[in-house]
């Protein structure tokens, strides 16, 4: 495990492109199979305090037996990279009789840039506003999807809430969560999101069982809350918001996973710019 966290530390600092065609010491091939045999395996999101009693909602609720910890990597993050495997062994503990596996790293910031990065000035232009949190978001679990579907339609959990104690933040409202949700069936794929509907904080410590303070003890966004006012509001409604997701950020995505799953890298932003067109 050893050796293994630092091949993960290192994919985490380069950030290589590495969404299908995974190199044995990052994911031996033997793995996929023996993955594929396991009935009752789940893809889990490995990002922070959420994303952990995503795991362990979705367990009592669904009775998993072997969770596969997954962290994608977008380019804009930063802090220490233990905290990635602090929170896999916190899971671990507190789902003693449950197999969490060890976690797997990957990502490919060109699809991210493609979303969040090369067009603003375009997206501002078109959709009169412009956030990479939402683009991010829809990265983020969409990237997902080509491992889930090699490990035979695993399904993904994820740890996003429509509301934090009534704090709304963009990229997680029901329009969205409900978009990111219908990518990842138009491949096959269930997305879950077990806290969806629970916005007190102090529900998601009891899921828990231990203290975890909430943007604690995880990696850090360089472009955490860029859409928010200097009152701390948003400016940006979910009409906007399932525009731009339907007419440039979902077209974008579906071709680029369809690329993947067909064993290609897509040119990501090639893609993009065909959509804007």
């Amino acid at each position: 495990m050893h050796g293994l966290d630092s091949v993960l530390k290192e994919y985490y600092r380069d950030k290589r492109e590495c969404v299908i065609d995974f190199p044995e010491p990052l994911f031996p091939s033997r793995k996929v199979e023996e993955y594929r045999a396991m009935s009752l395996l789940a893809i889990v999101e490995i990002a922070g305090r959420d994303s952990v009693a995503a795991a362990v909602k979705a367990v009592e609720d669904e009775g998993f037996t072997d969770l596969l910890p997954t962290y994608v990597y977008t380019g804009t993050e930063y802090g220490a990279w233990s905290s990635v495997g602090e929170a896999v062994k916190r899971l671990s503990k507190r789902l003693p009789e449950i197999r969490v596996h060890p976690p797997l790293v990957f990502g490919s910031p060109l699809f991210w840039q493609a979303l969040n990065g090369r067009f603003i000035n375009e997206l501002i232009t078109k959709y009169g506003f412009f956030t990479p949190c939402i683009g991010c978001h829809l990265y983020l679990h969409s990237v997902r999807i080509p491992l889930a579907l090699a490990l035979g339609k695993a399904p993904i959990i994820s740890g996003e809430r429509e509301s934090h104690d009534g704090s709304i933040k963009i990229n997680q409202i029901s329009e969205a969560l409900t978009v990111y949700q219908e990518i990842a069936k138009g491949f096959g794929i269930r997305l879950f999101f077990p806290l969806r509907h629970i916005s007190e904080g102090n529900r998601i410590k009891e899921i828990l069982g231990f203290e975890w303070d909430q943007g604690k003890d995880q990696l850090g966004c360089i472009l955490s809350g860029n859409y928010r006012r200097l009152d701390g509001s948003i400016g940006i409604t979910g009409k906007q918001v399932l525009k731009y997701l339907e007419e440039f950020a979902c077209p974008l995505t579906r071709e680029i996973i369809e690329t993947y799953v067909a064993g290609q890298i897509p040119d990501h932003k090639a893609i993009a710019a065909d959509v804007l067109g």
